[in-house]
């Protein structure tokens, strides 16, 4: 029976799944707006980086080297690589098939937690869930069009990216053990920005800061940065902490639905009775693949 707290909890995982849910949007525009994957996602993490060094413990390192590399790897798999795979795939393929690819994540993450913590259990129901809650997933993203554009990077970068976030919530899990959420957080940060140095120096992405004068470009980096990535990124940590790993990657099937919905609100995209019916997989997909999980310990 769940406690009034970790209610509280539930809910700020679905808050922080509303956010990242427009992301898509929001960042559909930048890009469209003149912005590079590279800058977009150096923008968001040094505004979330100052912005966490207001309430977070003023300690610099972790208690040994390999805790450190820890939170390197952490940084790694939920930062620069996971949103320069997603970013630059949201470049060059469709949205809805990095939205329908990055749903994956959930499967993945179970998968891996078996592998790594040996005494999670994985159920039939929970793989049964996950393929009712990927095919609603299905019919959501491409909303009655049916429309597959095969891009072979772009799918790749966004397998890749999702592959990436499962690993983050696996050493997250990990990290939570000795380390306050607020740490773990800005040292996710401050990795993030350096590990995305070498793209920048190497790569061919140009870093273009007069773009944000445009008023519509500085709203949604603001956005990114300091809802999206700064609260969103201590929400998700702290649910991950209190709930699980597993459980709370699940909830991950509802980021298409809130991008449906964005995509009608900001775009005018029309929504259609499939899509409706793909939202009621999802629904019933979840809940299915809760139900299969498992823990045989306590955290």
């Amino acid at each position: 029976m769940l406690t009034s707290s970790k209610y509280w909890y539930h809910f700020i995982t679905i808050f922080t799944i509303i956010v990242w849910g427009t992301t898509f949007v929001s960042t559909k525009v930048l890009i469209n707006n003149g912005l590079s994957p590279i800058e977009i996602f150096l923008y968001r993490f040094i505004l979330a980086y100052v912005g966490i060094w207001f309430f977070c413990s003023r300690r610099l390192f972790a208690k040994n080297i390999k805790d450190e590399l820890l939170c390197l790897a952490a940084s790694l798999s939920g930062g620069s690589l996971y949103f320069v795979f997603e970013n630059t795939a949201l470049g060059i393929t469709l949205a809805s098939n990095v939205s329908l690819i990055i749903c994956t994540t959930p499967i993945f993450t179970a998968f891996l937690s078996f592998l790594v913590y040996r005494k999670e259990k994985i159920r039939k129901a929970l793989i049964i869930g996950s393929l009712i809650a990927l095919c609603g997933v299905a019919l959501v993203v491409f909303n009655g069009s049916f429309v597959l554009q095969i891009n072979p990077l772009g799918d790749i970068l966004t397998i890749l990216a999702a592959l990436s976030w499962a690993f983050y919530g696996v050493i997250l899990k990990r990290l939570n053990k000795d380390y306050s959420i607020s740490f773990i957080t800005r040292k996710v940060f401050f990795y993030g920005i350096v590990t995305l140095l070498p793209f920048i120096l190497f790569g061919q992405d140009e870093i273009n800061p007069h773009l944000l004068v445009n008023p519509a470009t500085l709203a949604n980096v603001l956005f990114l940065g300091i809802v999206a990535s700064l609260i969103c990124f201590v929400a998700w940590n702290t649910a991950v902490k209190e709930l699980g790993v597993v459980e709370i990657s699940n909830y991950l099937y509802f980021v298409p639905i809130v991008t449906l919905i964005t995509s009608a609100i900001v775009i005018d995209e029309h929504i259609t009775m499939i899509a409706l019916f793909g939202s009621v997989l999802i629904l019933c997909g979840v809940y299915v693949a809760e139900k299969g999980f498992k823990l045989s310990y306590k955290d």
